[in-house]
């Protein structure tokens, strides 16, 4: 039996949410479009399905796509019997998928890094690379779960925007889910306004599905009443994920988050960022260098192929935002929860220097 499969059993055994793991000699990839209605598993042999599952949103969520990264270029040194130029080609395509999203860069480029000398040796190098991503992706969840959870009170309502939960990650709870989970599994009398997140619906279709897996009250909200929810007293504080934070801690994430934090500063409310060390992009000075995704415009005018606006509607779609480092009360990692200022504290992170919130 293959590391990787030693892995995967120990991950099945703990009951994680699984949204891909490698099974004979194959990818198994859960579509998180057609969730929650239907829970359809696509079985990938080669790297050209798994960009075109990550393209089309069936696999999604920084976490999840940064797997796919460990998951793709392992894939793909098997298929070829460990040929270099395969393992190059896999890399180059799998990092053309989601410019935004650089913990899958990342994870590209450190696969990549260990793949060495060809044939069985390639693949035994790349194959101890992946199982080590994977646990060190599971390990995050558990770690800034733990930190972040510390920021929640007994009696708090959190508001999350889109779905940084288990599926969008190793299966814990991703970003963001982490956070709010162990706050919950430690007993916190906790409730959660979630938002639907236009237009994937993220938010009411996996996030409000894993909440009630969890058993986390919550109430679904549109992703223009977080203002009104706000002003109503509703909202306690804000935790969201995260696919890239830039060096001075601007912070990308799905489109919306922006406004969010906007109104959570009017009305003082700790707006927070679950996210990992390595999905801090210390090569990017400030949210201003961030590429931000453009998706195709029919994703707006209709949803699952039904048109909801009038044929020939010129609509826009960036997938993601940026939110200025200003708005950001403190970046949880699996180290710690960094506080400002954010261009001196985010590079102690990788030191674990004594940075963090108490």
């Amino acid at each position: 039996m293959r590391l990787i499969e030693e892995l995967v059993g120990s991950f099945k055994d703990q009951e994680l949410a699984l949204p891909i793991w490698y099974e004979n000699e194959s990818l198994k990839v859960l579509d998180q479009t057609r969730l929650p209605f239907e829970e359809k598993i696509y079985t990938f042999t080669n790297v050209g399905q798994l960009g075109d599952a990550i393209r089309s949103m069936m696999i999604r969520g920084s976490g999840a796509i940064g797997i796919c990264g460990a998951y793709g270029i392992l894939l793909a040194a098997l298929k070829s019997n460990g040929n270099t130029q395969a393992v190059r080609e896999a890399a180059k395509l799998l990092k053309s998928t989601r410019p935004t999203a650089v913990n899958l860069m990342k994870t590209v480029d450190e696969m990549t890094s260990v793949a060495e000398g060809s044939g069985e040796e390639l693949i035994v190098n790349v194959e101890k690379k992946a199982v080590e991503i994977l646990k060190r992706q599971l390990e995050f969840e558990y770690d800034l779960g733990s930190h972040g959870a510390n920021l929640i009170e007994d009696g708090d309502t959190i508001m999350t925007h889109c779905h940084s939960g288990a599926f969008g990650g190793a299966g814990y709870g991703g970003r963001a889910l982490s956070v709010i989970r162990t706050a919950h599994e430690q007993g916190k009398n906790i409730h959660v306004y979630t938002c639907e997140t236009r237009p994937y619906l993220q938010g009411a279709r996996i996030t409000a599905l894993e909440l009630k897996k969890f058993g986390i009250p919550h109430t679904l909200i549109t992703d223009n009443m977080s203002g009104f929810c706000m002003r109503e007293g509703k909202i306690d504080k804000v935790v969201v994920g995260s696919d890239r934070v830039a060096a001075n801690g601007d912070l990308a994430n799905k489109v919306g988050t922006y406004m969010h934090a906007l109104a959570a500063q009017e009305h003082n409310i700790p707006f927070y960022t679950a996210t990992s060390s390595h999905t801090i992009d210390f090569s990017t000075v400030s949210g201003e260098s961030i590429e931000v995704e453009m998706r195709d415009a029919a994703e707006v005018t209709h949803f699952k192929g039904i048109p909801t606006a009038p044929e020939g509607t010129e609509a826009l779609y960036p997938s993601f935002d940026i939110t200025p480092h200003h708005l950001i009360t403190g970046i949880i990692t699996e180290k710690g929860v960094v506080s400002v200022p954010y261009e001196t504290n985010l590079k102690k992170v990788i030191d674990q220097e004594n940075v963090f919130q108490k």
